[in-house]
């Protein structure tokens, strides 16, 4: 799935992921600007030097009585004082040019997090989260740097480029255009090279995603590991990525090499056309030693600049392939969200219908079920059964748009939910699953997300009538007790209570049991039930169960198979039918 992950993801030209990056520098322009100004003073104090050692030198060679001790002392305090203009400004760039950075790289994580809530289920069932991991988190940690350094760079490269050719121009003409021809074949080399270093740098990144994603799926599943014995075999697909890794790694540093040594060998031209070219202008006195001496330095800028800049180029590439990576979780497609007219539904009352709804996943296109009718009166309480794949959950999550139906309508109190609010919506409906998520957090933590900022007393009164207070109270640090990461201190039946218990808090009028029970043990199915049973009062409650004997006294009993609802009734009336229900529970029964 790797690599065919990859491949859905959007590629960008170098020109389309700057424009899209620069509206991040709009709200510390200020800071850049500064940081640009600052730039430009160190990069004038870098000047200054060469003339002030090109005017002592021809001054003491045209009379060295010229050079008086009031002209070096001048000179000299000149230049003391612009290298402490250049320390203040250096301070500044590496201070708080490196903090905008940092901001910026906040803001793009924040906004990355904040459309990776808006993402529907299908992104994240076809993506990673080693994957997703890697883009808000190690790649981002590049764009400080280029935040910080690419403007800066070119900015200095740029005025150092120009004055340098503007001054050297003045020194001899022919000379500079003999050494300027080299820039132009160094930016075409550089580019082939930082082409293909952009491409292995982007394999690099994935690579460490899918590293990510495997350490991360061997170590949440570490109990069957080592259940199975697996630690070799899990070793070893973990070296097989790692191995891959340093594959892409190997490559990426041969490109530097390459990359280094081709501005090396342009450094050796340019410093060769100063020897010889120099070397016949000063034997024609077309220059003068200390125009030499100057023109040297100002070369040695120019070269160390252009140098600068290459060597910059890697950390561009990898700036530039963290944003196109943030970039592929902006644009990724928002498939749920609210139409223009939503509005918020208002005291729901829980009648839900669905009219001549068809659906089917929009990644693979398997068809669940078509042209579904079914009405769910407010209060009822609906059971529905049938074989694995039938789409007992799908029809489920329709209610609260975790998908959107491909065709049909479904409305809540005769209102298209599609017209209502997502937040509103799915603040109207609770969800109690068999695989219970609990985060990382105290019980007090877990029960209260089902009600931000519910009070203690709260969160108690619904662990109590969840039937959770009990064991909470035994436990070491009662409601701030430590459940661990997904809850793995508590077991099955205590983690089940608990997220009955937010639901409770949530207090939503229409109840979703997605197989609540199936994964407990006997006792603890027994005291989850009557939780379930105290949830469900006065609420449409839709239950979705394998184990027949917990929906006995539902209202309405539903059979889905894959060609739709094909029984319907209570338990007695499905019982005298004889058909799949029938079927169903004496198997149940036999297997008892």
């Amino acid at each position: 799935m790797g690599q065919n992950e990859k491949s859905e993801y959007k590629e960008y030209s170098t020109n389309v992921l700057i424009r899209r990056f620069l509206p991040y520098f709009k709200p510390y322009r200020r800071t850049l600007y500064a940081d640009l100004f600052c730039a430009a003073l160190t990069t004038v104090c870098e000047i200054v030097l060469p003339l002030i050692i090109r005017q002592i030198t021809n001054t003491a060679l045209v009379d060295v009585a010229l050079l008086t001790a009031r002209m070096v002392i001048g000179l000299a305090l000149v230049y003391f004082v612009m290298r402490i203009i250049d320390a203040l400004a250096n301070y500044y760039m590496a201070d708080m040019g490196h903090v905008m950075g940092a901001k910026i790289e906040t803001d793009m994580r924040r906004d990355a997090y904040a459309h990776l809530q808006l993402l529907s289920n299908t992104y994240f069932n076809n993506t990673k989260v080693g994957q997703i991991m890697g883009r808000i988190t190690n790649d981002l940690f590049e764009v400080t740097e280029f935040a910080h350094h690419c403007p800066e760079e070119f900015f200095i490269a740029a005025i150092k480029i120009v004055i340098s050719f503007i001054i050297l121009s003045q020194v001899n003409l022919p000379l500079t255009l003999m050494i300027f021809v080299f820039v132009p074949v160094m930016t075409i080399v550089c580019r082939i090279i930082n082409k293909r270093m952009r491409k292995t740098f982007s394999e690099q990144r994935h690579q460490i995603g899918e590293l990510n994603a495997k350490i991360e799926d061997s170590l949440l599943g570490q109990k069957v590991v080592k259940a199975f014995t697996n630690e070799t075999l899990e070793s070893e697909k973990f070296e097989e990525g790692n191995q891959e890794f340093l594959r892409i790694k190997t490559h990426a540093y041969m490109l530097m090499g390459m990359f280094s040594t081709s501005t090396r060998v342009f450094d050796g031209l340019m410093y060769l056309t100063i020897i010889i070219g120099g070397g016949y202008f000063l034997m024609d006195g077309k220059i003068l030693p200390g125009d030499m001496v100057a023109y040297v330095m100002y070369v040695s800028t120019l070269i160390a600049t252009i140098r600068r800049i290459i060597e910059f180029a890697e950390q561009f590439q990898r700036g530039i392939t963290g944003i196109e990576r943030f970039l592929q979780i902006m644009d990724a497609d928002i498939e749920i969200f609210d139409d223009e007219d939503a509005v918020d539904i208002v005291n729901p009352k829980g009648e839900i219908v669905f009219h001549d709804v068809s659906f089917e996943y929009p990644d693979d296109h398997n068809k669940v079920f078509a042209n579904l009718n079914l009405q769910i009166h407010a209060g009822e309480k609906l059971a529905i059964v049938g074989p694995s794949g039938g789409g007992k959950t799908t029809l489920c999550n329709l209610i609260p748009r975790f998908y959107d139906v491909s065709c049909g309508e479904i409305t809540l109190d005769g209102k298209n939910i599609r017209k209502l609010t997502l937040k509103s919506l799915r603040q109207s409906i609770g969800v109690v699953q068999q695989e219970v998520y609990l985060f990382s957090g105290t019980v007090y933590d877990n029960i209260a997300y089902g009600k931000p900022g519910a009070t203690y007393g709260e969160v108690m009164e619904a662990a109590k009538r969840a039937g959770a207070d009990e064991f909470i109270q035994n436990l070491k640090d009662k409601y701030d007790t430590y459940v661990g990461e997904r809850g793995v201190k508590l077991s099955g039946g205590q983690k089940q209570r608990i997220s009955i218990a937010r639901v409770f808090l949530k207090n939503p009028p229409i109840l979703i049991l997605d197989e609540a029970t199936s994964a407990l043990d006997n006792e603890s199915e027994y005291a989850v039930a009557k939780s379930l049973n105290e949830l469900a009062k006065g609420r449409t409650t839709l239950t979705i169960a394998h184990r027949l004997s917990s929906i006995r006294n539902s209202d309405r009993i539903l059979v889905l198979t894959d060609e739709g609802i094909v029984e319907e009734g209570n338990h007695e009336e499905l019982m005298e039918l004889g058909g799949i229900y029938h079927h169903f529970y004496m198997m149940a029964n036999e297997i008892k």
